[in-house]
């Protein structure tokens, strides 16, 4: 447990376990923390490094935005500042979005990745999701303080005093637009999507998203030759906010990070 200084962010990660390496990537206003009942899964046999991105739990608040490019750079000069290239890493919601860009920005040091409940286009989200982003500012800072995530960070944070300034920050980073489909298609790194079957993600999207890193084309013939590298899994009776620390994620993720690949015949 410790800070690692890397493009002027104090990056606050953990360390558990041992084996071939796994970085866990957080959601909004959380933390390395919401992963902690899925560590006793990963770390039976994995290596597994949780990171505080940008203003989030431990990790102080620096000047400059949040955007999803400038968090990926964070947490692939992590990687080289821990010596990790080739390790797997896996996001949820935010998290999955800077595991994506991480991927796209230096597919070098990522040898498979896994996305949960996250679009790659903004549009994904449910409308109603979009309108609930596009609330969050300053004026909405002051409510939010009544929820558990603002008691998580008030805990944990080293200034909790700048909850309005992180609050507003992640409100402007999911208002811009964004569409990645063409970066997501030139992918080559196995990927697994993972959803809940009552998201916050549109299903149509999770298709689409899916049709993007080379799934749902074809059949993969009765002895398996066909099939795609990467993966979808959509896990029943869980949302967009349960999910993460459900025992059904690690149950997909585990053979995933394990099953062997080979080219389509």
């Amino acid at each position: 447990m410790s800070y690692a200084d890397v493009n002027g962010v104090r990056l606050w990660h953990e360390g558990h376990g041992s084996g071939p390496p796994l970085v866990l990537l957080h959601g909004g206003i959380g933390s390395g923390e919401m992963f902690a009942p899925l560590l006793p899964a990963f770390t039976l046999h994995r290596r597994v490094i949780t990171v505080d991105l940008q203003g989030h739990g431990r990790t102080p608040d620096v000047d400059r935005p949040l955007r999803h490019e400038t968090l990926a750079d964070d947490v692939a000069a992590l990687l080289r500042h821990l010596g990790l290239p080739g390790a797997d890493v896996l996001g949820y919601s935010l998290g999955g979005a800077v595991a994506l860009r991480v991927a796209i920005q230096d597919p070098g040091l990522v040898r498979r990745l896994v996305c949960v409940s996250v679009p790659y286009r903004r549009d994904g989200w449910y409308p109603r999701v979009l309108t609930g982003m596009a609330a969050m500012g300053e004026a909405t800072a002051v409510e939010a303080r009544a929820s558990p995530t603002y008691a998580h960070h008030a805990r944990v944070a080293p200034r909790p005093q700048d909850w309005p300034v992180l609050w507003t920050k992640l409100g402007a980073l999911l208002r811009r637009d964004y569409d990645w489909s063409a970066e997501v298609a030139a992918l080559t790194v196995p990927t697994l999507l993972v959803f809940a079957d009552a998201d916050a993600v549109r299903t149509t999207h999770m298709v689409e998203f899916f049709g993007l890193v080379g799934g749902g084309h074809r059949d993969a013939g009765p002895d398996g030759t066909d099939r795609p590298a990467s993966r979808l899994a959509v896990l029943p009776g869980h949302t967009h906010h349960d999910i993460v620390g459900s025992p059904a994620l690690s149950a997909v993720v585990l053979p995933f990070l394990t099953h062997p690949i080979r080219p389509p015949g």
